[in-house]
């Protein structure tokens, strides 16, 4: 399967943002935890060069933690400030202060040798799409943030919102994703449903799913659909038309069996197991799963 994805308005989004930047001091960039590279924009290093720079592993919750904490060193080691967090129940985001100021202490101490005191950190929240970044937004400022009116040399129009005594965040829609070369990119954000799944082969995508968690996490597939270890592996044919994915056909079927997914004479209804399967994935079902290594 070959993976496209064009959001609408990357154009527009990517010249606001390189109006902006020469007003903010720092960049919080929003990432799956899943998926940590391949949910990166691969334009913000060069927009955001010179600017401070934290990372944020959101819906850590869905992500194996041993690798995500893995990821949080790989970030550190390259001299960016990372931290975990889930936005929906507001874990991490007490954290999230801290760390700004820890990303910003340099430019708080030149303010300092200046005479400028007080003034609030400028950051801005970059991310492709669904990756949690409005949830983060809302959770962070809470309901109480005030929006502070316009600031000088801003575009007419644009907010900032004043989310404690420390620290403004520049209200602009995020920065979007341009064509992508690389189709494993593709396909790890089809697995976690950043893309509309009515333009993919959904069949296609659960068995690459089940294929790559199968090797990775076996035990969560066996005991999330009840299967027998030993014939599972045995399952492999080698005389099949593609052998790399006997395996995960049989895992599906055996599946579609247990969760009642058979058409009218006897067949396996393969569009809905494979539906249920994504389902599985995408919700945590079948367990804490990451799809990349540092």
């Amino acid at each position: 399967m070959n993976y496209q994805w064009y959001p609408g308005h990357m154009t527009k989004a990517k010249r606001m943002m390189e109006e902006n930047i020469k007003l903010i001091d720092l960049v919080i960039e929003i990432v799956d935890a899943r998926i940590p590279i391949s949910s990166r924009n691969p334009d913000i290093d060069s927009l955001a060069v010179n600017k401070a720079r934290i990372i944020l592993l959101n819906k850590s919750d869905l992500a194996d933690d041993k690798i995500t904490n893995q990821w949080i060193n790989y970030f550190n080691e390259n001299n960016i400030y990372c931290l975990k967090l889930n936005s929906r129940n507001n874990s991490g985001i007490k954290q999230v202060n801290g760390l700004i100021m820890t990303a910003c202490a340099d430019k708080i101490e030149r303010n300092k040798q200046r005479g400028i005191l007080n003034r609030p950190i400028r950051a801005m929240v970059v991310g492709i799409p669904n990756v949690g970044k409005s949830t983060f937004i809302n959770s962070y400022a809470g309901k109480a943030s005030a929006k502070t009116g316009n600031k000088p040399g801003v575009t007419k129009g644009k907010q900032w919102i004043k989310l404690n005594k420390n620290v403004e965040l520049l209200d602009t829609p995020g920065i979007l994703w341009p064509k992508f070369d690389n189709q494993e990119v593709g396909k790890r954000l089809a697995m976690i449903g950043s893309m509309n799944d009515e333009i993919l082969n959904v069949e296609e995508l659960a068995i690459d799913t089940i294929k790559y968690i199968y090797s990775e996490y076996s035990d969560n597939v066996i005991e999330r659909y009840g299967l027998d270890k030993e014939k599972t592996a045995a399952s492999y044919d080698e005389n099949a038309i593609n052998p790399d994915n006997s395996v995960a056909l049989y895992i599906m079927e055996q599946a579609a069996v247990k969760r009642g997914c058979i058409k009218k004479g006897n067949n396996i209804d393969y569009e809905k197991i494979s539906n249920i399967i994504l389902d599985d994935f995408r919700s945590g079902r079948l367990g804490r799963i990451s799809l990349e290594t540092p």
